[in-house]
């Protein structure tokens, strides 16, 4: 008799373009474009390679919220679409 229910295994998969996470897809693509536009095709290839590579062994095992992560305290302040941490002095205010 077949078991009533059934736990997927692969639940909590990232989302696939091909082979490739977004993120790994995003690291080839950008750098292979601007290879076309600027009209140096090898060089872009090469840079979308190594990209690619780069953030795979960055990632390693690891979710890639982990380079955010990495990111948010290793970056400046100012940095786009992440926040500043707050200074010590506004430690009061913020809890």
């Amino acid at each position: 008799m077949a078991d009533k229910y059934v736990i997927h295994a692969h639940l909590d998969d990232p989302e696939l373009i091909g082979f490739w996470t977004l993120d790994e897809f995003l690291a080839m693509v950008i750098p292979f474009v601007w290879g076309i536009l600027a009209q140096h095709i090898v060089i872009g290839i090469a840079l979308a390679f190594a990209g690619w590579w780069l953030l795979r062994k960055a990632k390693a095992g690891r979710a890639g919220s982990w380079l955010i992560h990495l990111a948010y305290w290793h970056l400046p302040g100012g940095f786009p679409s992440l926040r500043a941490t707050p200074p010590s002095y506004l430690r009061v205010m913020v809890g």
